[in-house]
């Protein structure tokens, strides 16, 4: 299961030539008694503030940036539960491509709206298992190229200029909080983290209703799971896949598991503390870092990434507002 990795120079250039065409998102450090947490430093990196409202940008540009003219002319298609679908939605319309997004009935109108409004069509389906049988034959019977949700070199490349960037702002750190999903996010930041700053921990976060990737490392190879429960909807990736699970495997040195609960009570504190309304995938680290990693954690200087913010008022009142 061993996958190449971008080296630090494959990084800069992919970074090089995102620029214009995403926002370079601001740190905040904070003393971790802001959050209730006591002794320890924190640097909170606000990639909500991305273009489109997550970090999902950075890998669908740089995915379509290695395609040539008469490939985009074809067009693209992606499957997503929405951030991932309304990122290649924008990525398209920035380079001049069509797209066809395939999302399930269940995905939050507001982020159906926003792949509409960057110019793509969306299809909807019943359920993930369905999404992804779907998104593939458009690829086969349109001939559009599948800039997939979180697999492949170009993608953890993308991902790995967020953790490039990082560490260039805010400098050493202990530990960094990363949620994960597919793994691809995990995967490219990891890779560069550890690249940069060997002895910073790199700490995956998974919540309890899928967690592919426990089972992944668990088992030493890519594991699909039955069902998808967790409100967390942006990390509910039914399988692991071969070239992220090598990345997170080399370079992430550990999995937290995190509950629903938690993420709703992480996502009244980033309101309360930090003014952030974060969906729950963008509230995973936080969590973490007040739930099952706290004392580990205390004093530390500890890396949290808020990852992502596509929820709408009556949706993020629905979650933070109950449990």
């Amino acid at each position: 299961m061993s996958a190449t990795h971008p080296d630090l120079a494959a990084i800069e250039t992919a970074s090089a030539a995102l620029e214009g065409l995403i926002v370079r998102t601001p740190v905040v450090e904070l003393p971790a008694a802001r959050l209730g947490l006591g002794e320890g430093e924190l640097s909170v990196k606000l990639e909500l503030l991305q273009h489109t409202g997550s970090f999902k940008p950075r890998g669908a540009l740089t995915v379509m940036l290695a395609l040539d003219q008469a490939t985009l002319r074809r067009g693209v298609t992606a499957v997503s539960a929405g951030n991932h679908a309304i990122a290649v939605a924008f990525a398209a319309e920035r380079l001049g491509a069509s797209a066809k997004v395939v999302m399930m009935e269940t995905a939050s109108p507001i982020r159906v709206a926003r792949c509409r409004a960057y110019g793509a069509d969306v299809a909807l389906v019943p359920d993930v298992h369905t999404a992804f049988a779907a998104v593939e034959r458009i690829a086969a019977e349109e001939g559009r190229t599948l800039v997939h949700p979180f697999e492949g070199p170009r993608t953890a490349l993308g991902t790995a200029t967020l953790g490039l960037e990082w560490l260039r702002q805010t400098g050493q750190l202990d530990a960094v909080l990363v949620p994960i999903g597919g793994g691809g996010l995990a995967a490219g930041l990891a890779c560069a983290v550890k690249q940069l700053a060997p002895g910073t921990r790199v700490i995956g976060i998974e919540p309890e209703g899928a967690d592919s990737m426990h089972r992944s490392f668990a088992a030493g190879s890519p594991q699909r799971l039955e069902r998808v429960t967790t409100i967390a909807d942006s990390l509910g990736a039914p399988f692991a896949l071969p070239y992220s699970f090598g990345l997170c495997r080399r370079f992430v040195d550990e999995l937290c598991l995190v509950t629903d609960a938690q993420l709703r009570a992480a996502m009244r504190l980033l309101l309360d503390e930090l003014k952030l309304a974060c969906e729950p995938a963008g509230a995973a680290a936080t969590a973490a870092l007040c739930g099952p990693l706290r004392e580990r954690l205390r004093g530390q200087r500890v890396g949290v990434l808020v990852c992502g913010s596509n929820i709408d008022l009556a949706r993020f009142a629905e979650l933070a507002g109950s449990g």
